[in-house]
């Protein structure tokens, strides 16, 4: 079977994000580029359930080849894989923290240094609109213009990054973050960093850790 590696790190990351407690159900999607379009989870196949073959390949042209039907949100996933080459995959969640804060259509601000890691000093959250829609994709690379990750609300989260691992690395982080603000409403009214401190933040992660990505910190699945 062709990228069957590949095919079951998806999977590898799909039961990773449940047993992390990010994601749920069949809820979300994960999608990585290959040479013919990129690979992305079915539609409705329970993560523990899935096997390497449920997984399909689709073409930027919008066909996909495979025994099963892709995922929903396909559309979202061509268009980021379409128009932004540096994106090789796209990790897209309900988790409880990033959606409880899309749900009062709250963008994640600079709370906490670690914004940087999503490509600014937000967050952003994009309006409400059906799922699987394509006016829905067209929000969600307008978001990712400038930014690694986004909310969506009354629906979850999008993750990119240039690998599975990163994008992986990357949900998890952007939960962290909106699971910070949370709880820190609770209380009162978080203070925000200015955007040259994030700035400042930014031109630091490029030489920050042993390896040449900027990453902080790896998720044990990856």
């Amino acid at each position: 079977m062709k990228y069957l590696e590949l095919r079951n790190q998806i999977i590898e990351v799909c039961n990773f994000m449940v047993d992390r407690g990010i994601n749920q159900g069949t809820a979300g999607n994960i999608s990585v580029r290959v040479d013919e379009g990129f690979l992305i989870t079915p539609s409705g196949v329970p993560y523990p359930e899935m096997e390497p073959g449920d997984i399909v390949t689709m073409h930027i042209d919008s066909s996909h080849d495979g025994v099963r039907r892709p995922s929903t949100e396909w559309r979202f996933h061509r268009d980021i894989m379409e128009k932004k080459p540096e994106v090789g995959a796209v990790i897209h969640l309900h988790s409880r923290y990033g959606t409880s804060l899309s749900m009062l259509r709250r963008e994640i601000p600079a709370v906490h240094y670690m914004i940087a890691v999503a490509g600014g000093p937000t967050v952003p959250c994009v309006p409400y609109v059906t799922w699987g829609t394509q006016e829905l994709a067209n929000l969600i690379l307008d978001a990712l213009k400038d930014r690694t990750a986004c909310l969506l609300a009354n629906h979850g989260m999008v993750a990119v990054g240039p690998n599975l691992k990163r994008a992986a690395w990357l949900a998890v982080e952007i939960e962290a973050l909106a699971a910070q603000y949370w709880h820190a409403l609770q209380v009162g009214v978080p203070y925000i960093l200015p955007d040259e401190e994030i700035a400042n933040v930014m031109e630091k992660f490029k030489s920050y850790g042993q390896g040449d990505d900027g990453t902080k910190r790896m998720p044990s699945c990856c």
